[in-house]
């Protein structure tokens, strides 16, 4: 029954959201293509609920030639994308996934499906309920923590998945915005915890 609430609650906050922040999003989108080359918009396929692959969209805030695999996230950002990103702004386009019914405000992070692909049966059960733009990850270390302590997380999320947490993660939420725990953190590039999933997985 909650999942259902959940969805409508979602679809109907996202939607005013997207009515409140047109005209920020607009000057976002101004901003950052004045600032650098490249699309306003960065769209990249991440794995959803059960498994399926959806296209996830953000602000762009790094430079438009990287090799996502294997850089540091925090040697790359713009000028625009380092305040979007301080503030979480990047993440605004994602109510459009909201909207579609491919993500929710509050669930485990979207991932790239090289990680799915390299996951166990038991974390994949981290993709049982729609991602979220946050989660119980990002509140309880973000970048501080290894892969492995997100899938244990976000697993323990899926466990407990109520609307009681859901107002939990959504008020460590705006703290964590404030207080900019983790955010800044240098963190494991992709091809680094992809190769501790293999390792940890025997893959």
């Amino acid at each position: 029954m909650y999942k259902v609430l959940k969805r409508i609650i979602d679809f109907l906050m996202a939607l005013s959201i997207l009515i409140l922040f047109l005209i920020p999003m607009i000057l976002i989108a101004v901003a950052i293509k004045i600032d650098s080359k490249g699309p306003v918009i960065f769209k990249q396929d991440r794995t959803g609920k059960n498994g399926k692959i959806f296209k996830m969209y953000k602000f762009r805030s790094m430079v438009a030639e990287n090799d996502v695999h294997n850089f540091k996230e925090k040697d790359k950002y713009t000028k625009v994308g380092k305040f979007i990103r301080s503030l979480s702004l990047d993440e605004l386009p994602q109510i459009i996934n909201i909207l579609k019914g491919e993500m929710a405000f509050i669930g485990p992070r979207p991932w790239i499906p090289e990680y799915y692909e390299n996951m166990n049966e038991e974390q994949r059960h981290r993709c049982d309920v729609l991602p979220g733009i946050t989660g119980l990850a990002q509140v309880k270390g973000r970048n501080n923590l290894s892969i492995i302590e997100k899938i244990n997380y976000d697993l323990e999320y899926v466990r407990n998945f109520s609307f009681k947490q859901d107002v939990k993660v959504f008020f460590l939420t705006i703290k964590a915005i404030f207080v900019k725990d983790g955010v800044n953190a240098g963190k494991e590039t992709i091809k680094d915890e992809l190769d501790i999933l293999k390792t940890e997985n025997d893959i």
